[in-house]
């Protein structure tokens, strides 16, 4: 059918009209006046997911979820009273749920039911296994995210911005993100009580343009100094303990830490990908120590992961790490500078072992690139660095010997990695896109 210019014009007229009526209706949705901030999806699995909410004080806090085939079919989470001392925050297990479906979901406050203008969807991990080919998959990267608090920040030029870029992010709709560290910024308020942190934590989780990603996206993180402590702190900060405890309550990863070792290691599996979350700074030798062995994961956590590369059957096996891997870069806080030996070993177990598509994924620079190295043993092990999200940009010519071509960014951006095809022939696309949602690059890579 052949639209004349005034059908279109009239057509166009009613698109603007609904859009404006859906804005308005968005607005006058009231923020539940005990809600801090989430609701947000934490990890998920195929019998389980966790939905996080954080209260302004003690309450009852619950979720009802249902099959979105299935709305009649309603099942209730865990009740959680939140405290103080725990940041008055709720971790609520959905427990009656099935492998690979999506799940609608509402969140209640003493009772009284929480009202938000965006959707509230969270989704179970398929079954696929000797069954059908992997799924399609979509994951978002992202790390520094600084948020501006005037009062506590250093003097001059507020050091965040560019809030928006989490709005970007959710269009995308992801099937989840995982925050590559400096997630928060401590800041010298924060670094020696439990207040200080808590303050932190909230202060940023509770940023308005973050909600909307955070109710519909599940969330897995690592941490980097800035959420772990000082500004390039380590094994010698004396409140780690403090730092992972609330870590845990505001990131509900599957684990926050090994059997018998401490730090906030931790792991997961989506589709036909293992994910590696490790702790580079509960273990690490200060930087500037001269004398001693030199190391940024420690002995066991680094054994560890050599251990499971090696029993992963997945196609895709990313390792998750706050400091750049791969770079040659020999500067700051990169594994070249800091413990080049360390480094060395770790790549050269991979090589050994033949481990093919490891893709170390890592933040903390204030630029983004990926980075490509071929070992002796003709397989090829990445680095996909992406960062800053909301912190300041670096704006550096620095040599990486690895880099791939094109693919440096210095302005505040966010990562997008796509897997997809049979399962002899996944790939996997790198992209790169800016804080309004423009893609700046994208890399195509095939499986080994």
């Amino acid at each position: 059918m052949i639209m004349n210019t005034t059908s279109r014009f009239f057509l166009f007229f009613l698109f603007l009209i609904a859009a404006q009526l859906q804005a308005q209706e968005a607005a006058t949705v009231e923020r539940h006046p005990l809600l801090q901030s989430g609701p947000m999806l934490g990890y998920t699995d195929m019998f389980e997911s966790l939905i996080w909410v954080q209260t302004k004080e003690a309450a009852q806090v619950q979720a009802a979820y249902w099959l979105e085939s299935s709305p009649q079919e309603r099942h209730l989470t865990n009740m959680v009273r939140t405290k103080k001392a725990d940041g008055f925050v709720a971790h609520l297990l959905a427990d009656e749920v099935e492998p690979g479906n999506h799940y609608q979901y509402e969140v209640f406050i003493n009772n009284e039911r929480v009202e938000l203008p965006y959707p509230t969807v969270f989704q179970t991990v398929p079954l696929w296994q000797y069954r059908t080919d992997p799924p399609t998959m979509k994951i978002a990267l992202g790390s520094c995210s600084y948020i501006n608090e005037e009062e506590y920040d250093r003097p001059g030029r507020p050091y965040g911005g560019d809030y928006q870029i989490f709005e970007a992010i959710y269009e995308q709709h992801p099937d989840f993100m995982l925050w590559l560290g400096d997630n928060v910024y401590l800041r010298e308020p924060d670094w020696y009580t439990r207040t200080g942190f808590l303050h932190r934590y909230t202060h940023t989780r509770s940023l308005p343009e973050m909600q909307p990603l955070l109710a519909s996206t599940h969330h897995y993180a690592i941490w980097d100094d800035h959420d772990y402590g000082t500004n390039d702190s380590d094994r010698s900060f004396v409140y780690k303990d403090l730092a992972k405890e609330v870590f845990g309550l505001f990131w509900p990863n599957p684990r926050n830490g090994l059997p018998g070792m401490k730090g906030n290691t931790s792991f997961f599996q989506w589709g036909d990908a293992d994910f590696f979350l490790l702790d580079n700074r509960s273990f690490r030798t200060p930087n500037r120590r001269n004398t001693g062995d030199c190391t940024i994961l420690g002995r066991k956590q680094l054994d560890w992961l050599i251990d499971a590369l090696v029993t992963s059957r997945a196609t895709w096996k990313f390792v998750a790490i706050g400091g750049q891997v791969l770079t040659s870069f020999a500067d700051f806080e990169t594994y070249a500078k800091l413990c080049p030996m360390e480094r060395d070993y770790l790549l050269r177990q991979i090589e050994r072992e033949g481990i093919k598509n490891v893709i170390f994924l890592t933040g903390d620079r204030h630029h983004t690139e990926l980075s490509a190295m071929v070992n002796a043993a003709g397989n090829t092990v990445y680095d996909f660095t992406v960062s800053p999200l909301t912190s300041g940009a670096h704006d550096t010519d620095e040599p990486n010997l690895y880099r791939v071509p094109g693919t440096m960014v210095t302005q505040r951006n966010f990562g997008i990695m796509e897997i997809s095809g049979p399962r002899k022939e996944r790939q996997l696309i790198f992209k790169i896109f800016d804080v309004n949602g423009e893609l700046l690059w994208s890399e195509t890579i095939k499986a080994e």
